[in-house]
């Protein structure tokens, strides 16, 4: 264990994990919207959207329940004392937070939503440094992250233009979900020093999917499974949350916050760039914005996780 544990502190390994799975959160970008393409459902019926996300989360639930489950040869189940930790993160990660994400998504463009899911690498460091104490807030981290956004905010501009444009339950909502998304990250970090960070992820994932799925359907959500692409898209979407939020999770467990929480703004690149290539806009994928921001992001990622000790 500790041989995997050090593995896991390795700035190579450490630098790879998070941004493969920034890369597959990335990617969830253009696929939730074609999901709700393929099973037809409206930007207003959020009963529908609301189901969708409890089936895709749940579905991904029972993926790391069962992996890890093998990996550690017995089943593994949240014990007594770990039932209200799970719930929390429950609470946090999988219901509030996409409970508002799938609304609001619907309802503002995914450029604007990518910006504003940028800032919840701020809102995670001044959680995890001013709030719960788990780290100094230094003058570099937040360089860092300053550079980072910005970075996130050119490749979202046209031009040297911006649509500040704000509703509630477009953008509004988005905030909402990311603010619930850097409290997740935080629960994680302190629930999994005496937790099995799988097991945590897996529960959380599954009870929260069956919350969000109940309520879709009590108000109204129905989708329909009418060809095999949706379904495929559908099993996509919770491998995409299996493997990226477990893994981040073990990447938290073993690191500071801040310097995995900084890769963050990466998924933003990774979104717009492969909402471009699936929309056909190659041009905008490969744009002097995209480049100018992939630079910044790394230069941010650099100046936080740069020690001198290293």
């Amino acid at each position: 264990m500790e041989k995997k544990n050090n593995i896991l502190k390795k700035p190579v390994f450490v630098c790879l994990l998070s941004l493969f799975c920034c890369m597959l959160w990335g990617s969830a970008f253009p696929a939730v919207k074609k999901g709700f393409h393929l099973f037809n459902i409206p930007s207003d019926d959020i009963g529908a959207q609301i189901l969708f996300a409890g089936i895709r989360f749940a579905i991904a639930g029972i993926m790391v329940i069962i992996i890890s489950s093998l990996l550690s040869k017995k089943f593994l189940y949240p014990k007594k004392k770990s039932i209200g930790k799970v719930f929390v993160i429950s609470l946090f990660q999988t219901v509030i937070q996409y409970f508002f994400y799938y609304i609001g998504l619907a309802r503002t463009s995914g450029v604007k939503a990518s910006v504003i899911i940028g800032t919840s690498v701020f809102i995670t460091l001044i959680l995890s440094a001013v709030v719960f104490k788990l780290e100094n807030l230094t003058a570099k981290k937040i360089i860092g992250c300053i550079i980072g956004f910005i970075g996130v905010m050119i490749i979202n501009m046209k031009g040297f233009s911006y649509d500040f444009s704000f509703s509630l339950t477009g953008e509004g909502f988005i905030l909402i979900s990311t603010v619930a998304s850097a409290f997740s990250s935080i629960m994680m970090k302190k629930f999994s020093k005496d937790d099995n960070p799988m097991m945590l992820s897996g529960w959380q994932f599954f009870i929260g999917g069956i919350i969000l799925a109940v309520t879709g359907f009590l108000i109204g959500g129905r989708i329909s499974f009418g060809v095999v692409s949706s379904v495929i898209l559908l099993l996509y979407l919770a491998f995409v949350s299996a493997a990226a939020y477990t893994l981040w999770s073990l990447l938290l467990k073993h690191n500071p916050v801040s310097e995995i929480s900084v890769y963050g703004f990466t998924k933003q690149i990774f979104g717009v760039l492969l909402s471009a290539i699936f929309l056909g806009e190659i041009a905008e994928a490969i744009s002097i914005n995209s480049l100018i921001s992939l630079i910044l992001v790394c230069i941010g990622i650099f100046v936080v996780n740069y020690r001198k000790d290293k």
